[in-house]
């Protein structure tokens, strides 16, 4: 730059100042804060009314909430959910290839499948089972009342149960994989198995991990109703304690705060489950 165009631009000082500078005010959000005040409040009077209240005992609370039969109950409930999970996304994988195929009747029979277990509560399909021998007394010359034990139909009937929603979740993991670049794989001859591998499941898993991580916990806490036909979970430990000590409140407190306990856990198992299957996208945080 010459030196005549340096004199030519002139000095700050000499930079006239705008006539109507507009002055920035921080927006003010009395309504949010004062909601915010209540809330709290709110939260305050709740958590000091439970931590006083003489009828919640924590002193019994304390005493079993390690105990050895909760604790079994509770590793029965944890196996079960396992179980009922694995089984049942295996299951439902299986459905939702039948609702994908091009074949009517896998089509129509995997549709079928979806409708009649999603339409039946948990609680009837479990007494169903339950009282299989009174439909079926044996079945190739073994007696069906033997051949079921209770924690046999609690698997059986939840895992048919929750087939039919995993069917679902996978089905939409796998139809929110974009057409385009399936056939952009084929293009460059990629296998069936590498295109699944590399470009399909990848991108699904975006999709079907938040809704799995709920069913996750959603069936930890269905467990409880297995109680009803007697087998020995969580919720049933608690129950017998409770029936031979008339301690209603504090031993469904040792309940509670056991399914929240393991709850919180798997929650942050999904955070991160789904912290790296988003990698590469703006939900990635």
């Amino acid at each position: 730059m010459s030196s005549d165009t340096l004199a030519k631009i002139p000095a700050a000082s000499e930079i006239p100042e705008p006539a109507d500078v507009p002055r920035i005010v921080p927006q003010r959000r009395y309504g949010q804060w004062a909601a915010a005040v209540v809330v709290l409040a709110l939260l305050g009077f709740a958590v000091n009314s439970v931590l006083r209240n003489r009828a919640f005992q924590w002193d019994v609370v304390a005493d079993h909430f390690t105990s050895d039969s909760v604790l079994r109950g509770l590793w029965l409930t944890l196996w079960l959910t396992a179980v009922v999970m694995v089984l049942g996304f295996a299951l439902g994988t299986l459905l939702a290839a039948f609702r994908l195929s091009a074949n009517p009747v896998l089509r129509a029979v995997g549709r079928g499948y979806v409708w009649l277990f999603r339409s039946i509560p948990i609680l009837v399909q479990l007494l169903l089972w339950f009282n299989i021998g009174a439909l079926y007394p044996q079945v190739f010359g073994v007696r069906t009342v033997n051949l079921l034990s209770p924690v046999a139909v609690a698997i059986i009937g939840l895992t048919l149960h929750e087939a039919a929603y995993a069917a679902e979740v996978v089905r939409g993991g796998i139809l929110s994989v974009d057409r385009g670049q399936i056939e952009a794989a084929q293009a460059l001859g990629l296998s069936r198995w590498r295109r699944w591998r590399r470009i399909v499941l990848p991108q699904a898993m975006r999709a079907i991990v938040p809704p799995a991580g709920n069913m996750l916990i959603g069936t930890l806490k269905g467990t409880s109703i297995v109680s009803v036909i007697a087998v020995d979970d969580l919720l049933f430990s608690t129950q017998l304690i409770y029936h031979r000590t008339y301690q209603v409140i504090p031993l469904l407190m040792v309940a509670t705060l056991w399914y929240a306990v393991v709850t919180s856990l798997l929650g942050i198992g999904q955070h991160y489950v789904e912290k790296h299957y988003a990698r590469g996208t703006e939900n990635a945080r």
